[in-house]
């Protein structure tokens, strides 16, 4: 289960597997800094190629029936489920999630979103609607370039291509260079489900010349971009040239608001365990803990207290819940924003010292930081490892206030003892998402940001309808 079910891969065009020439990019575990494959180094012929198989294949693909693409969606996520095993076992030894988290979350909940996009076809979603004299169509846009991160390699990939694919469109995926093993996996399970040659293409790379190439690409029709805010700015300038169709999925740093009547002991155990999840290498991650000033150290002694069972090692062992960051250079992201924490007047009352931790691999020590303010750089740059804030606030409308003040929207949080007071303060909060007093997540329901967060929506209807176009016809 510790070794990937791929060492070494290639391009996916019009079917076929092509190892490329020239140079490659090593993969590596970054839990043992071991290479354990590679993949080429594609450039913008690579694409280029793929967009022309892309191409040939819309016409067909475009035209079968909904009932056909909602099976071949369907098989999909039944393949999913077959293969969970060795997609989880992959993603564990390419990017270091935790193999429990990675066979429960990073592996299984690809076959959930994509079971959605079935079922809701299977289940009478129409592509068509009248409105007064008129016949509105939802057509698919073309052929979609999709770019996806390395955090929940696998899901990023399925919430964009099951959609994608159930509307009518054609796909040009670039999966992200340090986590691309699984999207080799992920192309052998679309041959098994029926997906016909060159509706869904791969190719290797970077994204300064691979991504760069697909958002510039006159055949690409719309990019799909999942990744950090910065990144997210350079596709929409390439794409701009083009005045193709860009959804983006960017970062966050959402708040966790925790409301005086609270359960104070339940609403910092969520929270903390919603800030470490997967590392803290998600873009959800509730990083911000808002807690009333009078219940500030209270708040931060039961933080501290709940982060000792985060066990940090070996991410093939069943007792670890942190594994290593997913690189070198992601350890030394996360080690530099404890470094400013602690130099701007933040508390350390757990981790901060990257001392004890093992001699080899990308790990970080997952930190508490008290006596935060909203102005720090912790509390308003996305740090995307295990690092979480504590900032006390006066009443509701300074904890709302704060909330708001990043340049982020993705998602955030409120606990009360009272839920109609929780849904009040979630609406008033300028974010995509918000879980009132430990929701579920909803495999389904829209998924996206405000703000810097990105645009567009992923999952369920709404992530299908991401990928059409609307049509009106007059009669």
């Amino acid at each position: 289960m510790a070794a990937p079910a791929l060492t070494e891969t290639g391009h996916v065009i019009d079917g076929d597997l092509i190892t490329g020439e020239g140079d490659r990019i090593d993969v590596v575990n970054p839990a043992t800094d071991e290479v354990i494959g590679s993949v080429p180094a594609g450039s913008p012929a690579d694409v280029d190629a793929a967009v022309g198989a892309a191409t040939r294949a819309f016409g067909s693909w475009s035209t079968t029936s909904v009932e056909l693409r909602a099976e071949i969606v369907g098989r999909i996520a039944a393949g999913l489920v077959a293969h969970r095993d060795e997609l989880a076992a992959t993603i564990t030894a390419e990017m270091g999630s935790p193999l429990s988290f990675a066979t429960k979350v990073q592996a299984s909940l690809p076959a959930a979103t994509s079971k959605g996009i079935a079922d809701l076809l299977a289940g009478g979603y129409s592509f068509s609607e009248e409105i007064g004299n008129s016949l509105v169509l939802r057509e698919p846009v073309g052929v979609v370039g999709a770019i996806t991160p390395w955090n929940y390699p696998l899901h990023q990939i399925v919430a964009k291509i099951a959609p994608a694919i159930a509307a009518g469109n054609t796909v040009v995926l670039k999966p992200s260079e340090v986590a691309p093993l699984n999207a080799n996996l992920f192309l052998r399970i679309l041959a098994e489900a029926g997906v016909p040659n060159g509706v869904v293409n791969l190719v290797h790379g970077t994204g300064p010349v691979v991504g760069e190439a697909i958002a510039a690409h006159p055949g690409i029709d719309m990019v799909s971009f999942t990744g950090s805010t910065a990144a997210g700015k350079k596709v929409s300038v390439a794409a701009a040239a083009t005045v193709k169709k860009v959804a983006l999925e960017l970062g966050g740093k959402s708040a966790n608001v925790i409301l005086e009547d609270a359960d104070l002991g339940k609403a910092v155990k969520i929270g903390l365990a919603n800030a470490f999840i997967n590392g803290g290498q998600t873009c959800t991650a509730w990083t911000r803990m808002l807690v009333p000033a009078s219940r500030h150290d209270e708040a931060a002694e039961l933080a501290a207290a709940a982060a000792t069972k985060y066990t940090v090692g070996d991410p093939t062992a069943e007792t670890t819940r942190i594994g290593p960051m997913s690189s070198a250079a992601q350890r030394e992201r996360v080690l530099g924003y404890i470094a400013t924490g602690l130099r701007e007047g933040a508390r350390a009352v757990f981790g901060g010292d990257p001392s004890g931790l093992p001699d080899v691999g990308a790990y970080v020590p997952p930190t508490v930081f008290a006596d935060v303010t909203p102005e720090m750089t912790i509390a308003q740059e996305e740090i995307f490892g295990p690092v979480l804030s504590i900032l006390p606030y006066r009443d509701e409308d300074e904890a709302v206030a704060i909330a708001n003040s990043t340049i982020y929207g993705l998602a955030g949080a409120v606990f009360s003892g009272d839920q109609d007071r929780a849904l009040a303060v979630a609406k008033r909060l300028r974010t995509g998402q918000v879980d009132v007093n430990g929701g579920a997540f909803n495999p389904v329901a829209p998924f996206g940001g405000y703000r810097q967060s990105g645009n567009g929506r992923e999952l369920g209807r709404y992530g299908l309808e991401e990928f059409t176009e609307t049509k009106s016809i007059q009669r």
